[in-house]
């Protein structure tokens, strides 16, 4: 899959402990070295930061990109283009599926005040909220479902939190309720960033970014270089490019390799109608 002398011997994640990047990290153990250490960091910002700044030679990092309810995480999509500039692009992604839990000391659920998460995970478990509480609950977004968690203490019952049975066991607080999602199929993708380049295998998906002229039909002229070489895109979405109001920066997947024959010919062609590119990563998809 990968160079053996390139294992990582870093990975940043979206922490504190117990959170679900937390949980899935270890789906990419083939691409650490025997010695790796993990860091926690409290923000994607921070996490990108880090990598931009640190010698990223050995370095990697585990975020969320998409949930299959909330649509795409867009602080790690908005960042994505200056990384893969610096060298750092998509070396893998693997799924996880997300099963929020009730977590807190309180002995009934009447008793809870405050209910604290990340906003995603409020958001998926609104009408489980209304129904419980109504509008007699206050709801408090933070950072990501483990700092909910783990800012939880016996001592003020009322505050409750919504995060995963792996993080209430990490930190040792009880799990009220189980799976609250108010959609049950709630599955989050994370990739692995590095600078490690990943072979081709027999499941590769590639990312690009790009903006086009605006005029009609440029968008699809893209679209239709990717349907001439056979590429299946599996994702798609735009952004505004933050420089000028109406112009925007897509954000394409699709399956296949770089050094594949027809994913190489078609990245060329591509390039010949758009105006910014870059190839964010050829990776592997793990189960």
């Amino acid at each position: 899959m990968t160079d053996k002398d390139r294992r990582l011997n870093r990975i940043f994640y979206l922490g504190p402990e117990g959170s679900y990047s937390d949980a899935v990290k270890t789906k990419f153990s083939d691409f650490y070295a025997d010695d790796c250490k993990f860091l926690p960091y409290s923000s994607i910002i921070g996490i990108i930061k880090a990598l931009e700044s640190e010698d990223a030679q050995n370095t990697g990092a585990v975020i969320p990109i998409e949930n299959s309810i909330e649509g795409v995480v867009r602080e790690t999509v908005d960042n994505l283009f200056n990384l893969a500039g610096a060298g750092i692009k998509i070396t893998a992604e693997t799924t996880l599926p997300v099963k929020h839990s009730l977590i807190g000391f309180a002995k009934d659920k009447c008793d809870i005040k405050i209910i604290s998460s990340h906003p995603q995970a409020l958001a998926q478990c609104r009408n489980f909220i209304f129904s419980t509480w109504g509008e007699n609950i206050i709801q408090e977004a933070v950072l990501s479902t483990s700092a909910a968690v783990s800012s939880l203490t016996e001592d003020n019952p009322q505050r409750a939190a919504i995060g995963s049975g792996f993080c209430a066991e990490k930190y040792n607080i009880p799990v009220m309720q189980t799976d609250i999602n108010d959609e049950k199929n709630n599955t989050t993708r994370f990739i692995l960033l590095s600078s490690v380049e990943c072979l081709s295998t027999s499941n590769n998906k590639t990312s690009i970014t790009f903006s086009t002229e605006n005029k009609p039909g440029a968008l699809n002229k893209v679209l239709t270089i990717l349907e001439e070489f056979g590429l299946n895109m599996s994702y798609i979405d735009s952004r505004p490019s933050k420089k000028k109001l109406g112009e925007y920066v897509f954000y394409i997947d699709f399956e296949g390799h770089k050094d594949d024959n027809n994913v190489a010919l078609c990245l060329i062609k591509i390039q010949q109608y758009v105006k910014e590119f870059e190839l964010l990563g050829s990776y592997v998809v793990l189960k």
